[in-house]
């Protein structure tokens, strides 16, 4: 497992915002523990990717220390074209390159993770979203983000979600800040 400061950045360039990106928007399912190593090739080729990672801290031995886990094993989102995607494929570490079809659909989603990411709240993976209610944050710095409300542990998350993957990310959530789109 790699230190906090070995891994990739989220995304690169980091200096724009998602929808800035020049070119196609494709989803590198990756061959097994081979996000951040593909990451790191994109890099190094210049390219752009986005890999949404997430922060831990796990204690052993006494000793607390933190890692930055991937929030979807197994996939990086890439940005390019023709030439960047066949350079993507010749890093051995793409199981399978999946066209996305809906580029504006997967760009506010990805915005909305990213979103999330950037607001530094404890950010846990939501694996297959089930039916809840769709709502929108009135307030805070999520306002204006749409997601499903779910209930876990006694308390409400507010799930935002990659509906590609069938999978998305939740944080905790005052219930008063939602309001109800549905």
């Amino acid at each position: 497992m790699l230190r906090s400061k070995e891994n990739p950045p989220v995304q690169s360039p980091d200096d724009l915002s998602l929808d800035q990106f020049a070119g196609r928007w494709w989803v590198a399912h990756t061959k097994p523990r081979q996000e951040k190593a593909l990451a790191w090739d994109v890099l190094r080729s210049e390219g752009i990717y986005f890999l949404p990672m997430y922060e831990i801290t796990r204690t052993s031995r006494g000793r607390a220390w933190k890692s930055k886990l991937v929030l979807f094993p197994g996939y990086v989102f890439l940005c390019c074209q023709e030439e960047g995607r066949l350079r993507a494929l010749q890093t051995g570490r793409i199981a399978n390159l999946i066209e996305v079809v809906d580029q504006k659909r997967l760009i506010s989603e990805l915005s909305d993770i990213k979103r999330l990411i950037d607001t530094r709240f404890a950010i846990d993976p939501y694996p297959g979203l089930q039916a809840g209610t769709l709502c929108r944050v009135k307030s805070g710095p999520l306002a204006g983000l749409e997601g499903r409300v779910e209930r876990r542990k006694n308390s409400t998350r507010f799930v935002v979600e990659v509906s590609m993957l069938g999978q998305g990310a939740s944080v905790e959530i005052d219930a008063g800040v939602l309001e109800s789109i549905e």
